[in-house]
């Protein structure tokens, strides 16, 4: 019986070194369920092994995704809770998870209208993931939103299990962090069907006052094998999360004083709301059919259902009726214009869609074509369900609906030309119809927008003996997110465009070492981005700012010295810079704004070095009849140069560099065969630093001064997890 597998499992910490020249299947993505017989992929015996499956299982400990990804270059994550758990963001050379193209086994899922990924939605995600791979720049597209910055691959399609299994993992930590997971599966039986279940639940204070978590999920993933040729396989996941509010960050001039100080939920005694949280669920339904015709021609689809709902509570001073729809409220004698209020801003949404592909892969050539329709219907409401007088309670002062169809047709094509060159090229077209029915603020704004967009790339790539040069360049192009449409009726932002060229030379001279070089530009026409200003409508918007440019170095490499050490360096250099723009700041003595133009600034969260890797310590894996011998310890530095808060690159807005380690400690004891009892310890900050990794800063004109404020997300000092698990196959 041929073994057959999902996918490769992987945390990519190199991911171009690993992807192995002679599988004539990796640079063709095939969906996530798609029937693959490892003994057409044999390994290259030259290649080291740059991605250590085990690495996710050996760091997870309860951390969100981003969280698991920090080692990788270019990498900066943050945590509004400031311990990883919750709400958290990734930037990959300096752009945001909106423009991070997300997908889940093939899947998309970045939120249409906002456009951001939020992995607070699906905890504990690493557990199930079998495959993690980042690819920077515009990356291929194949589905969802366009990948402007860079691509994320999830697969947690976990049916890899030919026996059945059990396990069982526990932490606990800093801050009352409390971290369960168990995962079960049947096991291959009579060689057809499979399936895995996996329950999880997250709960932590927060490092930052009244930010805790209480995160659960559930995934249920199974897979029939009709025939040899042919298999179904459906994929349920759950998460709901509740979060306590920490999304404002803590002003800079208490830093040093409360670094733990939260804002939010404050009333007029002083005292704090004590539900002012974040309440939202996400289930995600899958199904995918894989059939290979022949040994060249394979055929498939897939179909989805992302539901979501849910909302967040706030307590909110001195409101204004009119805000409200409503007029001022009378009361005897006195008319008043404001009151204090317990709101609920709710959304209810419904994304789904389909996938039909075919792929052609032959010695010489791999080709695919895909077709993807997605779908999002989107509710928008809140409800005052308290106010202090003159509103009733549940009351629903908006109730706003929006709609986006995403229809778009990925191809490429795989050429090899014989002596190790590969010509690859891709096209993406991409046609997007977006209806909005109101904001919350400015209700009356309609608009039926409509964009079509060809998203081409071509990649060179030459390999000889230990060396491999790739040369590659490619077009991205996106729309606005909802809250840039906001702008009005007259100033309505335009598409962001990239133009990306990458030079990637590979040097793997052994087992036991490899290199990477990446030299890259990514030049953008109507990038946009915060200047201040206010738009037609009263609101503050993002704005296109004609040219914009990044452009870099990244350095990675890998080594291992016989059994017992093995580790990764990596580092970025880079030039981020905005050609000219116009900032804008409220001028509260005369009214309206002043304006300040600045040229070659620096693109704000960008910073010009970023460093990384891993050092791992086997101390005794060679000797082979000892208990613990697979034990490891891990040592994840990250340094990250100095981030400046907007686009003016100026040193009072800035967030100071910062170095940090973590060390994990893993010792599995074998109990008997297939039985393994795991102990694990890990040190978060182990140098106790107090850092903050993002941040916001806005300014205003009072009294003939400029006042500029800054808000910083600071991270928890030195914290600690311990952990124990247990697997049974």
């Amino acid at each position: 019986m041929k073994r057959i597998m999902i996918s490769l499992i992987s945390v990519l910490s190199l991911s171009e070194i690993s992807a192995q020249t002679n599988d004539t299947l990796r640079n063709i993505e095939l969906p996530a369920a798609l029937i693959r017989d490892t003994k057409q992929q044999p390994p290259d015996e030259k290649t080291p092994r740059i991605a250590d499956k085990n690495l996710t299982k050996r760091i997870n400990q309860g951390q969100d995704l981003p969280f698991l990804l920090n080692n990788l270059s270019s990498v900066v994550v943050s945590s509004d809770a400031g311990t990883g758990i919750g709400y958290t963001g990734i930037r990959v050379r300096g752009s945001d998870i909106t423009r991070i193209n997300v997908t889940m086994n093939g899947v998309p899922v970045n939120d249409p209208e906002s456009q951001a990924t939020f992995f607070v939605n699906t905890p504990d995600l690493a557990s199930s993931a079998t495959q993690i791979e980042l690819q920077k720049g515009v990356g291929q597209s194949r589905n969802g939103n366009a990948s402007f910055g860079a691509s994320l691959s999830i697969n947690t399609l976990d049916l890899e299990y030919e026996r059945p299994y059990f396990s069982f993992q526990s932490d606990f930590g800093s801050f009352n962090t409390f971290k369960n997971t168990l995962k079960a599966s049947t096991g291959l039986i009579q060689q057809k069907f499979i399936a895995t279940v996996r329950a999880s639940s997250i709960l932590s204070d927060g490092f930052i006052d009244r930010s805790e978590s209480d995160l659960k999920a559930l995934q249920i993933s199974t897979k029939y094998l009709v025939d040899n040729n042919t298999q179904v396989v459906f994929n349920f996941m759950r998460g709901r999360e509740k979060t306590g509010q920490a999304w404002n960050g803590v002003p800079q001039d208490s830093l040093e004083s409360n670094p733990q100080y939260n804002e939010l939920g404050i009333k007029s005694d002083g005292t704090f709301y004590n539900n002012q949280t974040d309440n939202y669920g996400q289930d995600y339904y899958q199904f995918f059919i894989d059939h290979r015709l022949n040994k060249r021609w394979a055929v498939g689809s897939t179909l989805f259902y992302t539901k979501g709902k849910g909302y967040y509570e706030e307590y909110r001073l001195g409101q204004s009726f009119s805000n409200y729809g409503l007029p001022d409220f009378t009361n005897g004698a006195d008319t008043l214009q404001e009151t204090d209020l317990i709101r609920q801003l709710w959304l209810d949404n419904d994304f789904y869609g389909g996938r039909i592909y075919t792929t052609y892969i032959s010695p010489k050539l791999d080709a695919g074509l895909y077709l993807n329709y997605n779908q999002y219907e989107g509710q928008h409401f809140g409800d005052v369900i308290w106010a202090q007088y003159g509103i009733p309670d549940h009351y629903r002062w908006y109730n706003l609906d929006a709609s986006k169809k995403d229809f778009n047709v990925y191809a490429m094509t795989e050429i090899r030309l014989g002596k190790g060159l590969t010509l690859l090229g891709d096209v993406q077209y991409r046609k997007v119809n977006y209806q909005l029915n109101g904001f919350r603020n400015n209700p009356e704004i309609r608009h039926d927008l409509e964009w079509q967009f060809l998203n081409p790339k071509l990649s060179v790539n030459w390999k000889h003996q230990s060396h491999q040069f790739a040369l590659t360049a490619g077009l991205a192009q996106k729309e606005p997110n909802r809250d840039d449409i906001e702008a009005g009726v007259l100033s309505l932002p335009k598409p962001e465009k990239l133009y990306n060229t990458e030079l990637t030379y590979r040097f793997i001279p052994n087992r036991k070492m490899a290199f990477y070089v990446n030299a890259y530009m990514m030049y953008y026409r109507d990038q946009l981005i915060l200047t201040g200003k206010i738009n037609d409508v009263g609101a503050y918007t993002r704005t296109n700012v004609p040219e914009s440019a990044r452009m870099g170095v990244e350095f990675e490499s890998i080594f291992r010295d016989g059994t017992w050490l093995e580790g990764s360096l990596n580092f970025s250099l880079s030039s981020n810079k905005i050609t000219s723009f116009t900032e804008y700041i409220d001028d509260y003595d005369q009214g309206g704004q002043i304006s300040r133009k600045y040229e070659g600034t620096d693109i704000a969260f960008s910073p010009a070095f970023v460093a990384g890797g891993r050092l791992s310590f086997f101390p005794i894996r060679h000797l082979s009849n000892m208990a613990f011998r697979q034990s490891s310890v891990d040592i994840l530095p990250k340094f990250v140069s100095r981030q400046y808060l907007d686009n003016t690159q100026q040193l009072s807005r800035s967030i100071a560099p910062f170095l940090v380690f973590d060390l994990i400690a893993n010792a599995p004891l074998k109990l008997k065969e297939k039985q393994i009892l795991t102990l694990r310890f890990g040190i978060q900050n182990i140098g106790n630093l107090r850092y903050a990794s993002n941040g916001y800063s806005f300014s205003y004109l009072y009294n003939q001064n400029l006042i500029t404020q800054n808000y910083l997300y600071p991270q928890a000092g030195r914290r600690w997890t311990i952990g124990l698990g247990i697997e049974l196959q």
